[in-house]
């Protein structure tokens, strides 16, 4: 799979480089999240994943193309919904982005900028070699060892395997296809690159926690269905 960009061509405008938010319940805050992206100067695309609040329609007040799923079918899902529907609108680049407040506006251009820099397919923010703001140890322990067992699954060695600040060029996001629906999308599409042969980097990024954050985010309950999720995958396939 080539690349759409070449060492010789310029980074896209900020109108070609598409962000792409799952979301489900955040009435509270895609407004923000929204603006934050907005200001400066990307589309965003939100995926209303059938929440059961005011999330689509905050989403789009706040200038959000808004896409809404009938009943919630997972953060993959919606991430793969939200992707085809950038690629549709002509991105040149598409970068995923959390709903929840936790990734900061300002490192989009740095996730686009990597791409052209390193010549690769798609870029993955990392905390742990950028920084992790207010992180519960235990949810140290619980990444590191996740990023452990996909370098062993999958033979890509990264730092930080879930995380969900990413950035792809077109091609990569015209050919991926994200089956796990929930969160193991997240170990499935460092399986993909693995698969595809795809070029990849790491680039340093800041995620902050907040209660509001930590409620939201990943259980460590579910790391356990996460393996089974992948597991069962694998099989299907």
């Amino acid at each position: 799979m080539g690349m759409t960009l070449s060492a010789a061509a310029p980074v896209p405008d900020r109108a070609d480089i598409w962000i792409v938010i799952a979301a489900f319940n955040e009435g509270t805050m895609i407004a923000s999240v929204v603006q934050s992206v907005k200001q400066r100067g990307y589309p965003v695309v939100v995926v209303n994943d059938g929440s059961r609040d005011n999330t689509g329609d905050v989403a789009l007040s706040a200038g959000a193309h808004v896409v809404s799923h009938p009943i919630n079918l997972g953060q993959g899902a919606a991430l793969q919904t939200g992707i085809k529907y950038a690629v549709r609108q002509g991105a040149q680049i598409v970068v995923t982005f959390d709903a929840d407040g936790q990734h900061a506006a300002d490192e989009i251009e740095h996730m686009a900028d990597a791409l052209l820099k390193h010549n690769v397919d798609i870029a993955l923010g990392s905390r742990f070699i950028g920084q992790a703001v207010g992180i519960p140890k235990l949810r140290v322990l619980t990444l590191k060892a996740a990023a452990m067992f996909t370098w062993i699954t999958t033979g890509v060695r990264l730092t930080d395997a879930h995380n969900g600040f990413r950035a792809m060029t077109r091609d990569a996001a015209t050919h991926l296809k994200i089956y796990q629906n929930r969160m193991a999308h997240a170990s499935e599409i460092v399986s993909y690159i693995a698969k595809h042969k795809l070029r990849v980097t790491e680039v340093p990024v800041t995620i902050t926690y907040t209660d509001y954050s930590l409620r939201k985010g990943q259980k460590l309950s579910n790391s356990v269905r996460i393996l089974i999720d992948l597991f069962l995958g694998r099989i299907s396939r």
